[in-house]
Order: structure tokens, then sequence, then C-alpha cells
């Protein structure tokens, strides 16, 4: 059993991982910076995450888990549920995980665009998984004429992962030249609605778009 020394050690080291990390880099970071930054011993890391790269390991993989289990909380409701309505829900859910966990989602966005072994097993896990829940959405959507039958699965993933990871891969633009700060609440409840409009133009061009509250605000889901 976990007691609960252990459980904030390893929560000081995870939270010391993720501000070296975005700071300076994986590979810019080193083991004995972790330990000073989370007031450790550097054995710890080894302990409990063997090393640096069981590290990053934990880091990638908790993000995942929560970030699949979050969408597969709304695909259990889909049978009672508009497509579209489902699509909207998962989406702001992601932008409100991403922004709960702005940080590590920097971190680990940019971590995937390097080609790794970690990386490519990512890919074929959670990845695929979330390609997955999407194509469930999308297909129920076209199957009760709510989506476009002509809507291609890849082009609408390579638009929504775009948009929901330019946040965090380029914030300097966003702060420099657009004058925007993406760490406030009210950025990802305004880029929202904007992603929301997007989206409904995408998926149904011909048709009115929704209301992109859907009592999204209200929802407890």
């Amino acid at each position: 059993m976990k007691t609960s020394t252990t459980v904030q050690t390893k929560d000081r080291i995870i939270e010391a991982a993720i501000r070296l990390f975005n700071q300076k880099g994986f590979s810019g970071t080193s083991v004995r910076e972790i330990a000073k930054e989370a007031n450790v011993n550097v054995a710890h890391i080894s302990y409990y995450f063997q090393g640096k790269g069981g590290l990053l390991e934990q880091l990638v993989s908790d993000f995942y888990e929560g970030y699949i289990q979050m969408i597969e909380s709304h695909i259990q409701h889909m049978e009672t549920r508009h497509a579209k309505e489902c699509l909207l829900h998962v989406v702001f859910d992601i932008l409100s995980y991403q922004h709960e966990n702005r940080q590590l989602t920097r971190f680990v966005y940019r971590e995937v665009t390097i080609d790794s072994t970690l990386i490519r097993e990512i890919m074929s896990t959670y990845l695929t998984k979330e390609k997955y829940l999407f194509q469930l959405i999308i297909e129920k959507g076209k199957s009760t004429h709510v989506i476009c039958k002509q809507l291609s699965l890849s082009s609408f993933m390579i638009q929504l992962k775009s948009l929901l990871m330019m946040p965090y891969l380029q914030p300097q633009y966003l702060t420099e030249v657009l004058y925007i700060n993406p760490s406030e609440p009210y950025f990802y409840q305004t880029y929202y609605k904007e992603l929301s409009r997007s989206l409904h133009h995408l998926l149904e061009p011909n048709e009115p778009a929704l209301d992109p509250h859907l009592k999204l605000m209200m929802s407890s889901n």
C-alpha cells in the first residue's frame, strides 16, 4: 500500500519534472536538477521511475490515460445524445482538461512531435484509440444524418488535432503576436465557441449551427 509520504514524494518529483522539462526541455534537464527542484534524493527518481526515461513515460501515460477516460465517459452516453452534441461535449472537456493540466499538456504535445520509440508506442495505443472513439461519434452522426456522409475521418482528425494542440505548441505566438493569454480560463472558453463554429461547418456545411453552449457550462457529465 502506498503511504502518504510516498505519494507526496512522487508528486513532488512529477511536478518538478514538468516545470523543468517545459523550461529546459527533456534532453536539457538532468536527473540531479529534477531531484534538487523536488527537494528529494536522486535515488528516489530511480526507485520510483527507473530514471528520467521512466519519468517521461509516466508523464505521457498519465496525460493520455486521463484524456482517453474523459472521451470514453461521453461515449457511454452516446446512445441518448445527438452526435454533434456529444462531439461538442467532448471537445469542450478536452479544452478544459488541457487547461487544467496546461504545463503537462504543453510538454506532452511537444514530445509527440518527436519521433521516438516511446512516441510510436503511444501512437499505437492512446492515439489510435482516440481516433477510434471519434470515429464512433462520426459514424453515428452519419447514420442519423446529422453529419455529412462525405466527411473524411482523416481530414477531420487532422483539423481537430491541429486546433486543439496549437495553443500549446505555439503559446509564444499567442502572447507575443496576438496578445492573448492562453493560461487564462476565458481563453479556452472563448476558443471553444470559435472552434465549435468551425467544427459545425466542417461536419455539415449546409445546416444551421447548433448553439455552441449546448448547456456545456451547466453539464455535470
